[in-house]
């Protein structure tokens, strides 16, 4: 089989690239090589490459400044994957993608479900959710895999912020009534690996995808805040001698995009399905290792 991957480079990408070693030939592509924004260019590679699975974790994840920037974020988030799901039904090949917990509002009370109504209260979240239905209206066979609070030793991320802050001051201040799971981008990639590797081994692939194909949530599992997050960076570095996190309300802290008060993803559908999740401090603490 071979995988055309994009954004090798990013979070994500850069493990799928390892993961997926083994489960067929990688085409890894960097923005450079692949970049979303220009339309054509992502036919022309498709139609090139002619891969059997497309993964797609590239993504604009700008999620402020995509505030200013909505035609841009629509463009990448939105219509760039549905143009990759037409090219790929050309050829008859599959797709796996990501999106994110910005698809939905953070007004229920418990974990979100797949089957949940959907209401992104952002740009980013809108042009996220633009991009899964786009590739399920091509029909073609996909999996999108929703995930929340990416983090990882790459590029640009809470943890990796929150660990260059500590260094430089005695104190943060850090919301404390947003709730998720924070997920390492190896777990993101590992369980990716985990269920392309079932996939091979089905004896008809054509009717694999029929039955587990559509929406699963991927994260860690348990809850936290932010707060609660970033005291547990601080513990697992050995910060926390030398900077403390003090906890304050959304208000407190403005930014340009708003963010989902309840970004608790329920991966029941997946844990049943595929494989089981870890917790995330367990997770976190392998990260830090």
């Amino acid at each position: 089989m071979k995988i055309l991957l994009t954004g090798s480079t990013g979070q994500v990408g850069y493990e799928l690239e390892r993961s997926l070693q083994g489960l067929g030939t990688v085409v890894a592509l960097d923005h450079g090589q692949m970049d979303l924004g220009d339309l054509d260019r992502v036919r022309r590679v498709i139609a090139e490459v002619k891969p059997q699975l497309i993964v797609n974790p590239a993504a604009y994840t700008a999620v402020d400044k995509a505030e200013s920037e909505p035609e841009l974020a629509q463009l990448i988030n939105g219509t760039a994957p549905g143009v990759m799901a037409e090219e790929a039904k050309k050829i008859g090949a599959a797709m796996i993608h990501y999106s994110t917990d910005y698809v939905f509002d953070g007004s229920k009370d418990g974990p979100y479900l797949e089957t949940d109504p959907t209401c992104p209260i952002s740009v980013y979240g809108r042009s996220k959710l633009a991009g899964e239905q786009a590739i399920a209206a091509t029909g073609i066979p996909h999996l999108i895999l929703r995930t929340s609070w990416v983090y990882g030793m790459r590029g640009r991320n809470f943890l990796l912020t929150v660990r260059r802050l500590a260094t430089e001051r005695n104190q943060l201040r850090i919301v404390s009534d947003q709730f998720g799971a924070p997920t390492w981008c190896r777990t993101i990639a590992d369980t990716t690996a985990l269920i392309l590797a079932q996939q091979r081994v089905a004896p008809d692939a054509a009717a694999w995808w029929d039955r587990f194909g559509g929406v699963y949530h991927l994260t860690s599992q348990g809850r936290t805040s932010w707060h609660g997050f970033t005291e547990a960076i601080l513990e697992q570095t050995q910060l926390s001698a030398k900077c403390i996190a003090l906890p304050i309300a959304t208000d407190q802290y403005p930014l340009p995009a708003p963010r989902p008060p309840n970004s608790t993803l329920s991966c029941e559908r997946l844990r049943s399905t595929f494989c089981e999740l870890p917790q995330w401090q367990d997770a976190l603490s392998l990260c830090l290792a």
